[in-house]
C-alpha cells in the first residue's frame, strides 16, 4: 500500500460531495458479509419454527432427527436448561416487561415462526433435512390476531398476564379540554397503518466460533457492545471473553442487529460444539421471524377555529407489538404521541396509548418508527378539515407552522421515559416555501382535474425529525508509521457510507486528504464502548466523537512540535502530515517519523500518535422539513402513478451531499413503495399469508418514481460540534401522508375517502367501487 500524497491539503471536505471509498470493495466482489465467513469444520444451523400461532407444547420426539447421519445436535428447551430471557434495550414503557420472549420456546408458542429447535449438522441441506423428522406435538389454541381481539381480552397471547395490553398510559401538554371549548370545529376519524418490513437486501445471520476461552461472534450489528453485553450475560463469560465482530452488511433499516433468539442459539451451540457455528436465515424465516414494524391504529380529533386556526388536538393510539416485546419494540408506540402535533402550533394536546399483544410475530423498529404513522394520521386529518372548512391545505397548514420567532420551541414531555424536549431551531416556513416552489405548487393540476382519462392529485405533509440518540460515541484515531490514519469509532455501519464521512472528517481536522484515512467501524474490539447505529445517530454522535479525536491529535501534535522545536505553538499547524510553521510551510515535525518513534517505545510520541475521544450528547437534534407528490390516478384501474416528489428538510449540515442524496432518495422510494405495495398480512388462524416476495410486494427500481431530494442548512444544530443533524430517516417518515394526500386529493370528484394504508391497488380499486355506490 503506497503512502498517500503528502502535498498540503487545505480544501474543506465536510460538505464536499465525495465519492463512497467503501464502494471499490463492493463494485469488485471483494466485500465480505456474514455468508462469506467460512472456516475449517465450520458446521450449520438451521432453526424449528412454530406452524402455529397459539399452541402448548405437549411434547417432542426428535430422535429420527438425531439419527439422521451428519446431524451433530438437536436442542429444545430442555436442552438448554435454563431458557435466558431477552430484555428490553431502550423504550421501557411500563409494564412492556412482562412480555418479553425467551431464547426457545418452553411448553407454548405465540406466534407463526416462533423458534421451537435447534439443529446443526455438518451441511445445511442436513439441517434443513433434519428439521423435517422432529415431530412435535401441539394443542392449538384460539389466536389473538387483530386489535379489538387484544383489547377484547377473550384469548390471551400471555395467559399468566391475564390481559393483552402491555402497555396503557397519557400524554399531554397544554389545557386539552379547554382548546377543544374554544373550537368552532372539530374533525374525528379512525385511521390505520398497515404492518410491514424492512425487507433489507442481506437477511440476518451470524458465525460463531468459541475455543474454550474466546467467543467470537461475525455478523454484529446496529449495537454490538449491548449484545455483547447480553450474550456474555447469558452464557455466563466474561464481557471481554466476547468479540462481536461487524462484516460488511447489505442493508439493516432497523430490523437488523437487535438481539433475537437465534444471538443466543448459535453461541450457545458452537459452545457446546466447539466448532464454529453458521447461520443463514432464509427469505421465509426473514418476513415470519424478524422484527415487523408499523401496525397502528388512531383515533384522532382536531379542534379549529373557522379560519384554520388549529387549538387542540386528542388523540388515542392502539399498536399491535405481537407476541412478545422485542429489545426495542417499545420505541414506535412511544414515538407516535410524540410526533402527533407535528411541526405545527398546538399547544393544547392530550394522547392515550395502548400497546397491545397478538398472536404475531413481534415488532420492532423501522426506518422513521412511529413518525411515518403519526404524519399519515394527521396530515391526511388536516386535509379533511381544510376541505370540511372550504379552505387551501396548503394555507391551512403555513397558517399553522411554529414560526421561527417561537423557537425554541417546547414540544412538552410526550415520551414516558424521557424528559422534556424542544424543537431547538429552524424556520418550518422557509422550508415549506422551498419545498412547493421546487414542485411547482402553483402550476400544478387543481384537485381531480382530467387529464388523458387519469385524475390527477396533489399532496402535502410537513413534519419533524428527531436523531442523535445519546448518551455518547467512542472514536480513536491512530497515526502510522507508512503515513496513513486509522480511524477506529464505535458506530455500526449498514451501506450508508460511514468510512467515507467519517474519514472527511478526519481529514479536516488533521490537514489531509480523505485517502490518507481508514476507517474501521462496529466491532468491540475497535474502541472500549459504543453504543452502535440507531436514531440517526452515527454522524450527530459518532461523527462529532471523530472530529473531536482529531482535534485532539492536532492539538497535541502542535503542542509536541512547539516543545521540541522551541517555538510558539500559535506559529504551527497540522497538515500534509506533518506539523508545519506557519509562516514557510517547513516542517517542524513529521507525523510518520513520529509514528515510527512511538512504535519503538516512544511515549511522548505515543501519546500524540494515538488519541482517544468521547462526545457526550446533551440534546437531540430535530430536523423539519415538507414532502410534496404529484400523483396521477386511472379510475379504472386504481393504478397510481407519482409523477414528481419533492423531499425536503432541514439537516443542520450536509457532511456529503452525494452521500445525503443518496439516503433521501433511498428513504423516499423505500417509504413510497410500502405505501403502495409491502403489507404483512395474516388471516383468522393467525398464518402469515404474504410470506414470500411472490406474495410481499416491494418496489423494484424499475417502479422508482421521479424524486427530487433536497437539504437545506438553514439551522446548524447546537447540540454538536458538527451542527449536523440526523439525514437517514427524514426521508420517509412522510411519504405515506404524502402520498395519500396526493391520491385522496385525486379522487375527491368521485368521494373516495383514505384513512387507511397501503393505497394497494386491491384496496383503492374499493375504495372507487364503494364511492361509486354511495353516489
Amino acid at each position: 500500500m503506497n503512502a498517500p500524497d503528502r502535498a498540503v491539503d487545505r480544501a474543506t471536505h465536510v460538505g464536499t460531495p465525495t465519492v463512497r471509498g467503501e464502494d471499490q470493495r463492493f463494485l469488485t466482489g471483494a466485500a465480505r458479509f456474514t455468508d462469506d465467513v467460512r472456516f475449517e469444520r465450520m458446521v450449520h444451523a438451521a432453526v424449528l419454527r412454530s406452524p402455529h400461532a397459539n399452541a402448548r407444547i405437549r411434547g417432542f420426539d426428535a430422535a429420527a432427527a438425531a439419527a439422521l447421519p451428519g446431524v451433530l445436535l438437536v436442542a429444545t428447551a430442555a436442552d438448554l436448561g435454563e431458557v435466558p430471557v431477552i430484555p428490553l434495550r431502550l423504550a421501557p414503557l411500563p409494564g412492556l416487561d412482562r412480555f418479553v420472549q425467551r431464547a426457545i420456546a418452553v411448553d407454548r408458542v405465540r406466534y407463526v415462526g416462533e423458534p421451537v429447535a435447534l439443529i446443526v449438522a455438518e451441511s445445511r441441506y442436513i439441517a434443513e433435512d433434519a428439521l423435517d423428522l422432529i415431530v412435535v406435538d401441539y394443542e392449538a389454541l384460539d389466536p389473538v390476531t387483530n386489535i379489538a381481539q387484544a383489547l377484547a381480552g377473550t384469548a390471551l397471547v400471555h395467559e399468566a398476564v391475564g390481559t393483552n395490553v402491555g402497555s396503557h398510559y397519557h400524554v399531554a401538554r397544554g389545557d386539552p379540554a379547554g382548546g377543544f371549548a374554544r373550537a368552532e370545529y372539530t374533525r374525528k376519524e379512525r385511521f390505520r397503518c398497515h404492518r410491514h418490513t424492512a425487507a433489507p437486501m442481506e437477511t440476518r445471520g451470524l458465525v460463531a466460533e468459541y475455543d474454550g476461552a474466546a467467543m467470537r461472534v461475525w455478523g454484529a450489528t446496529k449495537v454490538p457492545f449491548f449484545n455483547r453485553r447480553l450474550l456474555a450475560k447469558m452464557l455466563d463469560l466474561p464481557e471481554t471473553a466476547i468479540e462481536m465482530i461487524e462484516t460488511d452488511i447489505g442493508g439493516g433499516f432497523g430490523v437488523r442487529g437487535e438481539f433475537y433468539p437465534e444471538d443466543y442459539l448459535v453461541p450457545w451451540a458452537a459452545m457446546r460444539l466447539r466448532r464454529p457455528v453458521k447461520w443463514i436465515e432464509d427469505r421465509r424465516e426473514h418476513l415470519m421471524a424478524t422484527n415487523h414494524a408499523r401496525e397502528t391504529e388512531c383515533e384522532l380529533e382536531i379542534g379549529m377555529k373557522r379560519d384554520g386556526t388549529i387549538v387542540g388536538l386528542r388523540a388515542t393510539v392502539w399498536a399491535d407489538l405481537g407476541a412478545y416485546t422485542r429489545t426495542g419494540g417499545g420505541v414506535a408506540i412511544a414515538r407516535v404521541p410524540q410526533f402527533l402535533p407535528g411541526p405545527y402550533r398546538i399547544p393544547d394536546y392530550a394522547c392515550e396509548v395502548f400497546a397491545l399483544h397478538s398472536n404475531k410475530t413481534p415488532v420492532g423498529t423501522y426506518r422513521g418508527p412511529g413518525r411515518y404513522e403519526a404524519n399519515f394520521f394527521r396530515e391526511r386529518l388536516l386535509d379533511l378539515a381544510a376541505a370540511d372548512l372550504g379552505l387551501d391545505p396548503a394555507a391551512l397548514r403555513e397558517k399553522n407552522l411554529v414560526s421561527a420567532q417561537e423557537i425554541p420551541y417546547d414540544i412538552g414531555t410526550l415520551v414516558p421515559f424521557e424528559g422534556p424536549n424542544a424543537y431547538e431551531g429552524g424556520d418550518f416556513h422557509s422550508a415549506y416555501r422551498q419545498a412547493l416552489a421546487a414542485i411547482g405548487h402553483g402550476s400544478l393540476p387543481a384537485k381531480g382535474a382530467v387529464i388523458d382519462g387519469r385524475l390527477h392529485g396533489v399532496g402535502l405533509a410537513c413534519f419533524t425529525e428527531s436523531s442523535g440518540a445519546g448518551p455518547s460515541e467512542s472514536a480513536r484515531i491512530v497515526a502510522r508509521p507508512d503515513g496513513r490514519y486509522e480511524v477506529y469509532v464505535g458506530v455500526t455501519t449498514m451501506g450508508q457510507g460511514h468510512e467515507t464521512v467519517f474519514a472527511q472528517i478526519a481529514a479536516d481536522e488533521l490537514g489531509l486528504p480523505v485517502a490518507a484515512f481508514q476507517v474501521f467501524h462496529g466491532s468491540t474490539s475497535h474502541v472500549d464502548e459504543g453504543w452502535g447505529t440507531y436514531h440517526s445517530r452515527a454522524i450527530v454522535v459518532g461523527g462529532s466523537a471523530v472530529k473531536l479525536a482529531g482535534a485532539a491529535m492536532r492539538d497535541k501534535l502542535i503542542e509536541l512540535a512547539a516543545r521540541r522545536s522551541g517555538l510558539p505553538a500559535a506559529e504551527l499547524r497540522v497538515g500534509a502530515g506533518a506539523v508545519l510553521r506557519e509562516s514557510d510551510a517547513s516542517t517542524v515535525l513529521d507525523v510518520a517519523e513520529l509514528a515510527r518513534a512511538a512504535a519503538e517505545g516512544d511515549a511522548e510520541a505515543r501519546e500524540a500518535t494515538h488519541v482517544k475521544a468521547r462526545f457526550d450528547i446533551k440534546m437531540r437534534p430535530y430536523s423539519y422539513g415538507t414532502h410534496v407528490a404529484h400523483v396521477a390516478v386511472d379510475p379504472e384501474t386504481a393504478q397510481v402513478e407519482v409523477l414528481a416528489y419533492v423531499a425536503l428538510e432541514d439537516v443542520g449540515r450536509v457532511i456529503n451531499p452525494l452521500l445525503a442524496k443518496g439516503q433521501a432518495v433511498g428513504g423516499a422510494v423505500q417509504g413510497i413503495g410500502a405505501t403502495f405495495l409491502d403489507e404483512l398480512l395474516y388471516d383468522e388462524a393467525g398464518q402469515l399469508v404474504s410470506g414470500t416476495f411472490a406474495d410481499y410486494l416491494v418496489p423494484t427500481s424499475t417502479e422508482a418514481p421521479p424524486i427530487q431530494a433536497i437539504f437545506l442548512e438553514e439551522a446548524p444544530s447546537a447540540s454538536n460540534p458538527l451542527g449536523a443533524k440526523g439525514a437517514g430517516e427524514g426521508a420517509i417518515v412522510a411519504t405515506g401522508a404524502a402520498v395519500a394526500n396526493a391520491v385522496a386529493d385525486a379522487l375527491a370528484p368521485l368521494g373516495v375517502k383514505i384513512t387507511a394504508l397501503p393505497l394497494s391497488l386491491n384496496n383503492l380499486a374499493a375504495s372507487i367501487r364503494a364511492a361509486r355506490r354511495r353516489a
